[in-house]
């Protein structure tokens, strides 16, 4: 054989291996890599977040009730008192002069009543007297008008003991008037005895608003004033009229916000995690007691109804949380974040979130019959496209399988169920075990059902996501 035929024998080669090895590339290339994952079974939380402050339950702001210089604070600022106690006094010479002199008052009426009150029981011994009298007139009377019947006695002694028993008579009748007269005055003594008192209760409120104390067992938030300053009784919250603030800490409560999004998954009593800025690596169990029905601007905080103006912007409802436990290291206003657990799941079947997609399960049964390809496109048959109008969009994910040993895409329609932090919950369309498309987002993007996939498993970078 003669160099020149082994030269071309050579080429020949050469030029077949060459074919080949581009064939070998331009098939991988045309393979889709794609990353995937598994539906594992786990345990499945559901949780949503929300930001707000610490707030006591219940806290009052301590109005000044009279006007005049403040005398005495008792307490400041993280005190704690006790339900009743004195925390704050304010001048009271006026009201307690007054209370001084009603007390002085009802005193000489008290003497009135007591003398009346005498007077009438002698008016009753007059009558008692005038009664007795009477009885010995009318003995009298009686047997002189047996003796002047029988003329035994002259006209003039007869005359002499009617008129006696007659006068009796009218005596018994104005002692008894003395008596009704007494008792009435009496009455009335009485009666300005009561009229003081009232007027002394009066007094005593006048001066007790003098005192200010603790409506309940609290602690001392903030006190805006200071001794020798004057108050008025003024609004709630004016300057001036405020003495100090008092919030119950035996109910501590983290006020949220939750974002509109969210909300219809919250309710009562679910179970809370509180986090607090202040307090770094500490959690306080809480629970839900109130869900907000008014929505809240995001930027003003005002309710939607109160707002008069018609621009579009994020909302948030307030849902306030009651923590457990209480501690001394939670003060009012400290900033907190809750993590609200709207829902768990014991040994869920679950995917990865990014996994899901929305496809029309039509179109993409028309893809898979023809290799990942569209309907009519070159060289595919147009009659495999699906018939028009019913292209409605289904939540699904790809499923890897083996199709004459070449790994394929295939769409599958998923029902979900509990939303996780990056799991969700699938009800029914796929099996424990089975291998999903996770990625990339580029090409989970524009997959189609059938098209022929590579696993390729390793770490997303900045320029993939791109």
């Amino acid at each position: 054989m003669s160099l020149k035929k082994i030269a071309l024998i050579v080429v020949g080669v050469l030029v077949l291996a060459g074919v080949v090895i581009g064939s070998i590339l331009h098939s991988q290339g045309a393979v889709t890599k794609v990353a995937t994952g598994h539906a594992v079974r786990q345990d499945l939380v559901s949780i949503v977040n929300g930001t707000g402050q610490i707030k006591p339950k219940t806290y009052v702001n301590v109005g000044a009730t009279a006007f005049g210089r403040i005398t005495h604070l008792y307490v400041k600022e993280g005190d704690h008192v006790k339900s009743g106690q004195l925390v704050a006094t304010v001048e009271s010479e006026q009201p307690a002069s007054a209370v001084q002199a009603q007390n002085a008052t009802i005193a000489a009426s008290r003497t009135d009543v007591e003398s009346y009150a005498a007077a009438e029981r002698t008016a009753e011994a007059n009558v008692a007297q005038a009664k007795a009298d009477l009885e010995q007139k009318k003995f009298d009377y009686g047997r002189a008008h047996a003796l002047y019947e029988e003329k035994l006695i002259a006209k003039q002694d007869y005359d002499a003991k009617k008129a006696a028993l007659d006068v009796s008579e009218a005596t018994l009748l104005q002692r008894q008037a003395a008596v009704a007269q007494a008792k009435a005055q009496t009455a009335s003594a009485r009666g300005h005895v009561d009229q003081a008192v009232a007027t002394l209760r009066g007094s005593n409120y006048s001066l007790g608003l003098t005192q200010s104390r603790a409506p309940f067992d609290a602690l001392v938030t903030n006190v805006p004033v200071r001794e020798g300053e004057t108050v008025v009784v003024g609004i709630q919250n004016a300057e001036g009229s405020t003495l100090m603030t008092l919030a119950d800490m035996s109910v501590i409560t983290a006020e949220v916000k939750v974002d509109e999004t969210d909300i219809v998954n919250v309710a009562m009593n679910q179970p809370v995690d509180v986090t607090v800025d202040a307090l770094p690596g500490r959690i306080f169990k809480g629970h839900v007691t109130e869900v907000g029905d008014q929505a809240l601007l995001r930027t003003t905080g005002l309710a939607t109804s109160q707002s008069t103006t018609g621009t579009e912007e994020a909302k948030d409802f307030k849902v306030v949380v009651t923590l457990d436990q209480v501690s001394d290291d939670l003060k009012p206003g400290l900033s907190a974040t809750a993590k609200i657990t709207t829902a768990h799941r014991t040994d869920a079947l679950t995917i990865p979130i990014q996994a899901l997609v929305q496809r029309n399960p039509e179109m993409e049964r028309a893809m898979e019959q023809n290799n990942g390809k569209t309907p009519g496109a070159s060289g595919v048959a147009a009659s495999t496209a699906p018939p028009p109008g019913k292209s409605q969009m289904t939540t699904g994910v790809y499923v890897l399988r083996t199709d004459h040993k070449k790994l394929r895409a295939i769409f599958v329609p998923v029902k979900t169920g509990v939303t996780g932090a990056t799991d969700i919950e699938i009800l029914n369309g796929l099996q424990p075990g089975d291998e999903i498309v996770t990625g990339r987002y580029k090409i989970l993007r524009s997959l189609k059902s059938g098209t022929i996939v590579k696993r390729d498993n390793t770490p997303e970078t900045v320029t993939d996501k791109s």
